[in-house]
């Protein structure tokens, strides 16, 4: 592996730079805010923004950060390459003992969206500092993006709503993979993650006494049957090499033991990694519930409600990043993702515009054999993921920039 004279220059500003990074992560996380409220995160990532000098701008009601960074005194440096790092936190009470938890009761970062976020500046910082000491091989444009929402599939499309990608002509992100040691970097050609959709099913039938069930068109007896039957044939009409996946995780009706309820409401996700199958199990679904609707003389009405699709990582964007990769760590470091994962990414919305692709960076501590899953009260990260990341970012971007003539390299 040899290392370039700005490789070695990156490489030193991270190792001199970690501990103050390790704070910043650590102050994002005891202060978690969740979807749709991040003000305060939004505030401290542009404060620490301005402070190096950058472009920028704050996205929809003070809720995210935009920066540009072009190399000075070039009337043209070309579209920007956009790297992004989600802002929000889960509604989910931090059960770790440890000095950073969480100081907002039935809050956390569950899913490291305060690595992401800190990766993201770090990358940015890192960028600004060698091009102003004259350390960059050539000139770039970077645009970062700092995105709430991620958790409900909206920060991203309100991103874009207001300019995001205006200008970008590829986009790169990180997410932190807790099955995964610190130092192994998941990379994957085509579907990361799944398409989700959220499904709404309400069933109404009619209320009645609990000893006469005859009397009523019982919803709790429709849901059962609906979800029996779903769960049954999905299953059955999709082709086993295609993924799909069906949970109800909420189910609402009555309010009294003994009453039949007037209707039920059932709440759930669909996931799935090709468009065709979305659609076909989309419309097994509304046949399904017509055909329980009818043997239970209820009315089932059932919604699909705005979700992701699925993550696509574009063959060339993930090419960059194994460079990048490989200059900084070795081929070794590299850990090749035999499927994908059926978890959700609203990073896919930035996708539907440009290519780009997104890491999965391993986060448990190399002593561990197992480590607490994304979602889960006792989360936390091998905080040396965090440089990791940074440079991963802040190399891909600098290679996205390489002219493509031959080119003499310091």
């Amino acid at each position: 592996m040899i290392e370039r004279a700005w490789q070695s220059e990156l490489a030193a500003m991270i190792s001199a730079q970690e501990a103050k990074w390790i704070d910043f992560r650590r102050r994002l996380h005891q202060n978690p805010e969740p979807s749709g409220h991040e003000y305060q995160t939004s505030l401290a990532i542009y404060q620490e923004l301005n402070s190096i000098g950058v472009e920028l701008r704050m996205g929809p009601e003070g809720r995210g950060v935009l920066a540009d960074w072009r190399t000075p005194h070039l009337e043209e440096v070309g579209q920007a390459v956009a790297i992004r790092g989600d802002i929000d936190a889960l509604r989910i009470h931090d059960q770790k003992d440890v000095p950073y938890r969480s100081q907002c009761a039935g809050l956390m970062h569950a899913c490291g969206h305060d690595a992401h976020a800190t990766m993201a500046l770090w990358a940015t910082s890192l960028i600004v500092e060698l091009d102003r000491a004259g350390a960059l091989p050539w000139p770039v444009h970077l645009r970062s993006i700092f995105q709430p929402a991620e958790e409900t599939c909206a920060g991203a499309l309100e991103m874009i709503s207001v300019g995001a990608l205006k200008g970008v002509r590829e986009i790169f992100a990180t997410h932190v993979d807790p099955t995964l040691p610190t130092g192994r970097i998941g990379l994957r050609v085509g579907a990361l993650t799944a398409s989700c959709d959220a499904v709404r099913i309400l069933i109404h039938g009619q209320g009645g006494h609990g000893a006469r069930p005859h009397e009523s068109r019982d919803p709790i007896a429709a849901a059962a049957q609906l979800i029996n039957a779903l769960y049954l044939s999905i299953p059955r009409v999709t082709d086993s090499q295609d993924a799909v996946v069906l949970t109800f995780g909420q189910i609402h009706g009555g309010e009294n033991l003994n009453v039949i309820p007037e209707q039920v409401e059932l709440l759930g996700t669909l996931r799935t990694l090709d468009a065709g199958v979305r659609q076909r199990t989309i419309d097994h679904i509304h046949r399904i519930a017509e055909g329980v609707q009818r043997a239970t003389d209820t009315t089932i009405e059932v919604r699909f409600e705005v979700g992701t699709s699925a993550v696509i990582n574009q063959a060339g964007a993930v090419s960059q990043l194994k460079c990048a990769i490989v200059e900084s760590f070795g081929h070794e470091a590299i850990y090749e993702i035999p499927r994908a994962s059926m978890g959700g990414e609203d990073f896919a919305f930035y996708l539907d515009h440009v290519p780009g692709a997104m890491a999965r960076l391993g986060c448990r501590a190399p002593s561990l054999e197992r480590a607490p899953l994304l979602h889960s009260p006792l989360f936390d990260i091998d905080e040396s993921v965090l440089a990791i990341g940074a440079r991963i970012l802040a190399s891909a971007v600098i290679h996205a920039f390489e002219p493509k003539e031959p080119h003499e390299r310091p």
